[in-house]
């Protein structure tokens, strides 16, 4: 079993690559749920969304998120009257937040509903939300405490972020599925190319999960988001900026101490202080080649 940890576009572009050089029944794709929130009374989940429609060949590549073939009548009209428009939700993609959400109320849990659209879509690896219990990521900024989609989506990330908070981690159940795969020594830990702060750091804030990670025995590959200092896309590097802390992929291992024995990044890039065994590859996925590329460096490294 491969056991990797995702957050949106960049974990599920080397999610998808794992996928096709795996044999998909020993695929486990952990997903963020901090970004998770509650918007025109449905449950959103985007980066199980964002996995999921990439995993089944239905992603949006031209937008990165969301369904393709997508069309819009929903929020035109849902404008017209007045209503929130800024978090953009397609007609396609509408259904599966509707049909969440019915499932939720019915009392079902958010693991057992992604395991059933998964199938339904014909997907083949598993994807295990990190907890059934909610946790929302909130961020301390210049405009005050804000969830973390209406920093990213309404303001477009622009008040100046100074602290990051895991609003019900503390309480939150680690994904017993995901415990036992630890606990049955996997054949590596991947830590897929996505945001340390909001998509990385949310799942080992879930109490015990670090630590079970750290135990398992299996190698853990991080993958780096930042190339030259820069973020393929997303706000990683202007979380860096903000913090007080230098963009680079040495930052972003540093996140991770204590997890690593593999770290795989640009051959320019500086591995300065890193403190375990440094791949270099080539990291940009921009084709269904490259990522397959990645996902084979990444399984030999392990």
């Amino acid at each position: 079993m491969i056991v990797a940890l995702s957050g949106g576009i960049g974990g599920a572009k080397l999610a998808l690559g794992l996928s096709h050089v795996l044999p998909l029944s020993e695929l486990l794709i952990v997903a963020n749920t901090g970004d998770d929130f509650e918007h025109l009374g449905l449950s959103i989940s985007p980066d199980i969304d964002t996995l999921t429609y990439a995993l089944a060949g239905l992603d949006n590549q031209e937008l990165g998120w969301g369904r393709r073939d997508e069309t819009w009548s929903f929020m035109e009209t849902l404008g017209s009257i007045g209503g929130e428009t800024w978090f953009r939700l397609g007609d396609r993609d509408l259904a599966l937040h509707v049909e969440r959400t019915r499932r939720l109320r019915a009392g079902e849990t958010l693991s057992a509903i992604t395991a059933g659209i998964a199938r339904r879509l014909g997907i083949g690896p598993r994807i295990l939300p990190m907890s059934d219990d909610p946790v929302r990521t909130r961020l301390r900024s210049d405009a005050g405490w804000l969830d973390f989609q209406h920093w990213f989506v309404r303001d477009q990330t622009r008040p100046p972020v100074h602290a990051i908070d895991f609003a019900g981690a503390a309480e939150a159940r680690p994904n017993p599925l995901l415990l036992e795969a630890l606990r049955s020594r996997p054949r590596a830990v991947v830590i897929c190319p996505s945001n340390p702060f909001i998509s990385i750091e949310p799942i080992l804030a879930v109490p015990g999960l670090r630590a079970a990670i750290a135990a398992c025995g299996a190698p853990v590959v991080a993958v780096s988001p930042i190339i030259a200092g820069q973020a393929v896309k997303g706000p990683t590097a202007r979380m860096f900026e903000q913090t007080g802390m230098v963009p680079s992929a040495a930052a972003v291992a540093a996140r991770y101490a204590g997890l690593l024995t593999h770290y795989v990044m640009e051959p320019e890039d500086d591995a300065a202080g890193i403190e375990a065994q440094v791949i270099r590859a080539p990291t940009l996925m921009r084709s269904l080649k490259d990522k397959i590329a990645l996902a084979r460096v990444v399984l030999s490294a392990a």
